[in-house]
């Protein structure tokens, strides 16, 4: 990015877009690490495509674990002249979601200069995510009441009328009930805390906050996003003593704190913001819906090609385009059909 005033936005767009349609083909199948494996496939190969020199800071997992868009793998066409990139992916945002049809699955990557992303372990992360109008209003550490009557205040509202994001996990029981004696409504999801955070930030939407403890890798990619909407997040890791459920306390590995520190973390307790989650001046923001969803609509399929609807931000021109594309197939005999989204 640095090296080159090429604009990589729209390769980006490509890439997210192959991504969501070759999972939107698998939708409604119930074959969640299929759905999830064919987004991975698409996204590289096209990201092989692209005048770029890219690093993978978040993808699928360590080199062992993920044979394709694992942290540290080399993507793009890898000229020296071209812009060196790190890049965070989720080629599938929600692959139980895709499995069984369900609202708000996604392809999705952020991208910026090097070093412009936290290189985040895939491990628990506790957030807090608000649009513009509230930046600067909210607290991690604070207690639920005082963040919903902070978010009601600079939103002109009641509390009462406040609609907050929360993944449905028994991890969350407290926050749900200490939401709901606030008597704010809550929107439970069962996965894709990711879009969920961008619709946050989103006027019209009518989500006004998520809050609670999702991915960690997700956390960092809707951070970018967050610099791209003028919105706010505040996270913190969650370590395995942290957790009170033996379910999620399973999910975390020995020996993450020295791994922690190997990429970087010297205090796993410390509370980011946005900034110091995506410090980058040049981030670039792409998703493309696989299912229907508040933001995005998912990939349609028809006789002559597939109709796609995506959205691409950038820090460094202060744009955000919501993009309808229709993919023709087909011979001489192909016609482009229009419906409204």
């Amino acid at each position: 990015m640095s090296e080159s005033s090429y604009d990589l936005s729209f390769d980006f767009l490509r890439v997210v877009e192959a991504a969501a349609i070759a999972a939107a083909r698998t939708m409604g199948q119930g074959e969640r690490d299929h759905s999830d494996d064919v987004a991975v496939q698409t996204m590289r190969k096209v990201m092989e495509t692209i005048p770029m020199r890219g690093t993978i800071v978040i993808g699928e997992g360590e080199r062992d674990e993920a044979p394709m868009l694992y942290i540290g793998e080399q993507v793009g066409q890898g000229a020296q002249d071209y812009p060196a990139v790190d890049i965070a992916v989720d080629p599938l945002e929600g692959t139980n979601l895709c499995a069984t049809g369900s609202a708000n699955a996604i392809a999705v990557l952020a991208a910026a200069e090097k070093g412009g992303l936290l290189h985040a372990p895939d491990i628990f992360m506790n957030k807090i995510v608000v649009g513009p109008s509230v930046k600067g209003a909210v607290d991690l550490d604070a207690p639920v009441r005082d963040n919903l009557n902070a978010i009601a205040k600079r939103l002109n509202r009641k509390v009462e009328d406040l609609t907050i994001v929360v993944l449905e996990r028994p991890r969350h029981r407290k926050l749900i009930q200490d939401i709901r004696d606030c008597g704010a409504r809550i929107r439970l999801i069962s996965d894709g805390d990711l879009s969920a955070g961008i619709s946050a930030a989103v006027a019209g939407s009518g989500v006004h906050a998520l809050m609670g403890i999702g991915g960690g890798p997700e956390g960092v990619i809707t951070a970018a996003a967050m610099k791209c909407l003028n919105g706010e997040m505040q996270a913190r890791f969650v370590l395995k003593e942290q957790l009170e459920m033996p379910e999620d306390q399973a999910k975390i590995a020995d020996g993450l704190v020295e791994r922690m520190q190997a990429m970087g973390i010297s205090d796993p307790s410390r509370v980011y913001d946005t900034n110091e989650l995506a410090p980058g001046q040049k981030i670039i923001f792409a998703a493309c819906g696989v299912t229907d969803g508040t933001i995005l609509r998912g990939v349609r399929f028809f006789g002559h090609g597939k109709r796609t609807q995506s959205l691409i931000m950038t820090t460094e021109r202060k744009s955000v385009r919501f993009i309808d594309t229709v993919h023709v197939e087909g011979g001489p005999d192909a016609f482009v059909r229009f419906d409204r989204m």
